[in-house]
Parts: C-alpha cells; structure tokens; sequence
C-alpha cells in the first residue's frame, strides 16, 4: 500500500518482527500502554490536520495509507484487522461485515479449497432513508466496480488471478465508455462467475487455485460492499464524491478537495453488528493544505489538533521527544520500502535511456542511502535497503547487487557505467515529487546524488494527491515522459502471510494500466511465471525461496532504486487515549480513540 509520505509456521516466525509494529518505541511504549488505561467517554470531536488529500474517495480504487485511514471509519469489509496490541491478533483476519470466518472445518471453505462461502451480519447497515442492510448483492456489485474503465483498482490481479471468471470479466469491461450508464449497463448485464449471491444474505466465491491468502483480499478495502445509488455515477468522480454512502460507524458530511473532510456519527450504525469499530467521538474533522509538519506538531503538542492526517513527527523534534519520554510519542517499525526511486520505463526522453538496464543499473550507485535516512531520523529510525522485499516479510533474505561503501554511494562508479551504456555526457531526468513533508529534501539529496554523476533533475513538484493520479498512475502520462523518476514508497498491504502484498502489485507487468502500482511499467516474465509459482506453492518455505528468487531477478533489472525501510514517528494531542496503532494505515485507528 502507498505509504502516507502506497498463518501458519511463516506467521509465527514473523511474529517477533511484526510485533515490534504493533507496540511502539521508545516513549511510545508508554503511550501503548496507557492507550488501555481508563474507560471510554463519548463524546467530542477529534480533530487531524496534514497535507494532502486523498487519492481517491472510492473504495474501488483507493489505495493510499491516508485514504485507509478514512476508510476505517466510513466502511465495512467481510473481514478486516483488529486494533490490538496482540500481534498475532492484529495479522489475523476476522469476521467484519461478514457473520464468521469460514473454515473447512465449518463448512465454509470447501475441501478442495477453491469454494468459500460467507454469511453476511445482520445489522450491517447503510446511511440511506431509510437505513437498510447491507447485502450480498452489494458486495457482490462491489467487486463488479473494482475494474471499471476509468478509476479501476491498483492491484487487480489480487483479484483478477483468484477469482475465476474474473479476469475475463474485467478485460471486456476495460473496453466500455466511461460514463456512468454505461458502466452501470454493463455491470448490470454481466457477470463474474466467480462471485454470486445465494440470496440476500450468503455469498460464494469459487477460486481458479486454492490461495491460504483469499481472506487477507477480502480484508482490503478494495473488497468493500457498494451500494446501488453508485450506479448513478462515475466512479470516484466530483459526483460520486458528493453522494458517498456509509456503512461504518460514520458518515462522511463535508468533501473539499484539498481542504477538509468531516464526519459525523452514522445513525444506522450498531455496535451491536460491528465487533472491530466504535463510535467513541462525534465528528471527526481532517483539515488539509498544511505542508509544514512542523506546524502540525506544534497544533498538536498546542492541543488546537489532535492527530497528524498524512504527515509524521519532524525528524528534528524525535530525539528531544523519546529523551523526554514523552508518552505522546509513539515509534513503530513499519516493515515498508520507503521511500524508493522508481523508473518511468515508458519515458521518450533521453533517447528511451531508462528502457536500457545499463543505464539504470549506474544509477543505482548514485544514491547516498544514508544522506537520505537523516532526512528521516538516522540509523534509529532508519535502515538502508538494497531489495524489493524489505525484513520481516515473507522471501526477505539480505543481499546487496550494488554496494558502495557505507551505503553511501560512489559516483565514480555510476559515471563510468553512464558512459559504458553510451551516455558519456550524462542524462536530463524530469523528476515529479511531493511538495510537503520530507519528500522535498529527500528530492534534494537525490538531487545531488544524481548530479555528481553527470545527471541534471529537472524538479517537478506537485501535491501527494496529483502525484499518484496525475503522474505515477496515469499511463499516459508515463507514455508522454512527464516524468522520468519519482520517489513513493511501500507499505505492504497486510502482515504474516503476506508474500504476494510486495512483489505482485510493484513488480507483475501483467497488472500495468490506470491506477496500477507497477509505476514504471516493469514487466518481465520470468519474474511473472516466479509469481505464479510462488502464489500457487503450498510448502510456505519453498515459497519464500520463489519470492526471493523474484526479488533477485528484479534488482538484475533495477526497475528502481530502494533507500531504506523505515520506522513511522506519529504522535497525537494530550486530550486523545485509545491510541491503537494500524500498520496498513500508518496511523491510529480513529475509530478507536476517545476524548477527555
């Protein structure tokens, strides 16, 4: 998932690691541990504030960790995560809008594990007049929307490579117009035989293979129910982002691109038919359009704001903070690549230099790895990387394809290979970024790095929000060479048995269009098959092997450029307790908190 600066023997040897994601660092040790002190008042309204918006409003396509923060609040999946402190609790999917967890010993996963069948909750209702249950056909509608022709999913082969019947489905509806009767036309007239209601209140998925990670797929909020009422619209479009409908424990009341999101309480919400959220505050406020993450903490340490939205504690104000065991503070590793330089492998510019492995394997000499982790809090907060698969997921093994001493770069090495590939004068790249939080001095540093080795940046700078959409997402945009390199970052999209949640949506060609996360458009098919294999392995250590065989192929390629994998400094007002720390959002579960 993009980070907000997109079971069985394998989950217990992840356990020790994943467990240090769960419960913070340092001061904020202290902060987990009286998160559970004191009872619960209603009432309030907690209050965020950051940078950007998010990427997108609708479940479909969502796929930013600011973006699953909000959606904690507004829906519901089949299954999801609890907030918990447990860590083997917190990696483990349980029943959300779904009535259990199916097994085969339940009945609900079929023998040869390629039919699921899943009972919806009573009481899971939208905010419509009047409220209603939330249905089997909604959610069967919702998988229907994911590959829509104009805000399609960013991972669909999650998807299009387990359910069967869908992959067909969703190439036929990539060639419908993109308006909303014709979308609604086509989803109401076809169907993906892989998902069907057996009535309002049961549904049946049928696998084309046994995958022991279906329910982590569920778990995405990809998998979200949607109403009928989005037929009314494009997908994630200025309307639809108007008439969003809720089924979670809030409602949104207020959308202002690039200024402010509220919510208010959802009246049709149970707690009686929802075991993972509360509904603690009244409104929650999110306040963007504030670049400086300075000024956030200093409105949150003030008490004017309560928790960052898409920003992290200012690297200067961490050490002053743990050494004052500030009980605010919380440090959590993140288990993530972040951030990395990607490769625009469709770019025109340069004569198509960064199609050439030559050139992009000089490249990855240029960076000083450690500058770039300063920016980020240094050696205790910040480790560099060398791979795709950062430690503690599941194929992670070290190696290291392009050593320089230190990790801090060596741009001899990079300008003598530039003139190897046939660019003894260097490059000019167009370099899109972040205009707030770190991004701008990680651009700096890269900058530099790229520099003394013979290669200018031309700075692109544009808000987190256009930067995934407009650019990295847009093959168009990659086709027409509005940018050359960017820096985002990865958050794997769950924890534990998680070896497809890195590789597969950064690195299967096969999965390239809009909205995909393959940013540089890499395809390569022996690490395509490698994919294939791991995801059809049933030994948990053979796949681990087939996921590190992956991830050496890449680095032969060097689509990209890893810095470092990172730890997340967040912190939130004195008036905030509940504070249960989310992986997948980067951030405290908002549906958790409550006020003094």
């Amino acid at each position: 998932m993009i980070p907000r600066r997109g079971g069985g023997a394998l989950a217990a040897a992840l356990l020790p690691v994943v467990a240090l994601t769960l419960a913070a660092c340092g001061a904020g040790a202290g902060a987990a541990a009286s998160a559970a002190a004191g009872s619960p008042v209603q009432g309030g309204t907690l209050r965020l504030l950051g940078a950007g918006d998010v990427d997108h409003l609708d479940t479909a396509s969502a796929y930013y960790t600011a973006s699953t923060t909000l959606e904690r609040a507004f829906t519901r999946q089949l299954f999801t995560y609890p907030a918990s402190a447990n860590a083997q609790r917190a990696i483990t999917p349980v029943a959300d809008a779904a009535a259990g967890v199916p097994t085969k010993a339940n009945g609900g996963i079929s023998a040869d594990g390629r039919t699921y069948t899943v009972r919806i909750r009573p009481g899971v209702k939208w905010d419509t007049s009047p409220a209603r249950q939330v249905t089997a056909q909604d959610f069967v509608r919702g998988f229907k929307r994911l590959c829509n022709p104009v805000s399609p999913v960013g991972a669909p082969s999650y998807y299009t490579g387990t359910i069967a019947g869908m992959k067909q489905y969703c190439d036929a509806f990539a060639k419908v117009p993109g308006t909303a009767s014709a979308i609604a036309r086509y989803i109401d007239t076809h169907d993906i035989s892989g998902i069907r209601a057996d009535g309002d209140m049961t549904l049946v998925f049928t696998l084309t293979r046994p995958a022991n990670d279906f329910l982590n797929l569920l778990a995405m909020p990809f998998a979200s129910a949607a109403p009928k009422e989005y037929m009314s619209y494009v997908p994630d479009d200025a309307s639809f982002r108007r008439h969003t409908i809720s089924d979670g424990p809030y409602q949104i009341t207020k959308y202002a691109p690039n200024r402010e999101i509220d919510l208010a309480r959802n009246p049709a919400w149970s707690q009686a038919a929802d075991p993972i959220r509360h509904q603690y505050v009244d409104q929650i406020q999110i306040r963007e359009g504030q670049t400086d993450p300075g000024t956030v903490q200093q409105q949150i340490q003030a008490g004017t704001a309560d928790l960052e939205w898409d920003t992290v504690v200012p690297t200067p104000d961490i050490p002053k903070l743990r050494a004052a065991e500030d009980p605010r503070l919380g440090v959590y590793p993140a288990l993530d690549s972040n951030p990395f330089l990607v490769f625009n492998l469709q770019s025109p510019n340069n004569g198509k230099a960064l199609r050439n492995v030559k050139v992009r394997r000089a490249l990855e000499y240029a960076i000083d790895k450690v500058a770039i982790g300063q920016i980020y809090g240094g050696p205790a907060l910040n480790t560099p990387l060398n791979q795709v698969i950062p430690p503690g997921n599941v194929g992670y093994q070290p190696f290291d394809p392009y050593p320089t001493p230190g990790a801090k770069g060596e741009p001899a090495t990079c300008k003598t290979m530039l003139a190897q590939a046939g660019y003894p004068h260097g490059l000019t790249l167009d370099y899109v970024y972040r205009n707030a939080g770190n991004h701008p001095a990680v651009t700096q540093s890269v900058q530099a790095d790229l520099q003394a080795c013979g290669v200018t940046v031309k700075l692109v700078p544009q808000t987190a929000a256009d930067f995934y959409s407009k650019y990295l997402s847009s093959p168009a945009a990659a086709r027409q060479g509005l940018w050359d390199i960017a820096a985002p970052g990865w958050v794997p999209d769950w924890y534990g048995n998680n070896g497809r949640a890195i590789v597969e949506p950064l690195f299967d060609g096969r999965s390239y269009g809009p909205n995909s996360t393959d940013w540089g458009d890499y395809d390569n098919p022996a690490v395509n098959r490698l994919i294939d294999r791991a995801l059809a392995e049933q030994d948990s250590a053979k796949a681990a092997a087939l996921w590190h065989q992956a991830d050496v192929q890449i680095m032969k390629d060097a689509p990209f450029i890893p810095f470092e994998t990172q730890k997340t400094a967040v912190f939130h007002s004195s008036r905030v307790h509940g504070t249960v720390y989310l992986p997948t959002s980067q951030n405290y579960d908002i549906t958790q908190v409550w006020l003094s």
